[in-house]
């Protein structure tokens, strides 16, 4: 049976000597036998055992919940629920950095159409980019409110076109003044703006806000902070102090 120094178990299992001889203090791989000389000896059990441990290091899994676990009666059922443990806190991690490099993109591009920016700037973009996927979710409802109403009127246009039958396109019309101020109301109540000269997130009157220019993500109003008058980062969150 194969005979394994510290020196050769380390270099087959690509760690240090030191770390072989760190499991050893910490009770977890052993040393089956000593040479004459007092060197530490490894059989091929100790072997595939100090393989399994580089696994689970590897894995995420901490020196303590290893020596306990090949410690215990059934360490392989015990193993197996640990890697699934870890499988899906690294899932959960995974997410996270995705999250934040969606938004170190993000922000990427949207400094590319900047010509002149500051770290308040940035800190905007930033921001913006934190509440994109709440903006989403609002557009998402009105889309889907407004399904049904977008039926009535084309089915109500055609029939009117087709049959002369007119009074489907009045009961929309009738439908879709009541829809249109709720969605305005509704749409307006949760959105803000950022103001670009100083940073601060605001509400305007509900009456600038729909009657202003605006492009999918910026709306030309008068900060009720400062006073610019300009294009605003539309943004969701109600009315809120991020300075200090």
């Amino acid at each position: 049976m194969s005979k394994y120094t510290t020196g050769e178990i380390a270099k087959l299992c690509g760690v240090s000597v030191r770390t072989v001889q760190y499991y050893d203090t910490r009770g977890i791989l052993a040393p089956s036998e000593f040479s004459e000389g007092g060197r530490r000896l490894y059989s091929e059990d100790d072997f595939k055992r100090m393989k399994i441990i580089c696994f689970l290091r590897d894995a995420g899994i901490s020196i303590n919940s290893i020596g306990e676990l090949l410690s215990g009666d059934d360490p392989g059922s015990v193993i197996s629920v640990l890697l699934e443990q870890q499988e899906q806190l690294l899932k959960e991690e995974i997410d996270e950095m995705q999250v934040k490099l969606d938004m170190l993109n993000g922000i990427k591009r949207e400094l590319k159409g900047i010509e002149n920016f500051s770290v308040e700037s940035i800190g905007d973009i930033a921001y913006a980019m934190g509440n994109k996927k709440k903006m989403r979710k609002l557009h998402a409802i009105l889309l889907i409110t407004g399904i049904p109403i977008g039926i009535i009127q084309w089915t109500s246009i055609i029939l009117w076109i087709v049959t002369g039958i007119w009074w489907p396109f009045a009961l929309y019309v009738l439908v879709s003044i009541p829809y249109a101020i709720w969605v305005t109301k509704f749409y307006f109540k949760r959105v803000a703006y950022i103001c670009p000269q100083c940073h601060e997130v605001f509400k305007p009157k509900l009456k600038e806000a729909f009657f202003a220019r605006h492009t999918p993500t910026l709306r030309k109003l008068t900060c009720t902070c400062c006073g610019y008058k300009g294009f605003c980062v539309e943004t969701y969150g109600k009315e809120e102090k991020r300075n200090g």
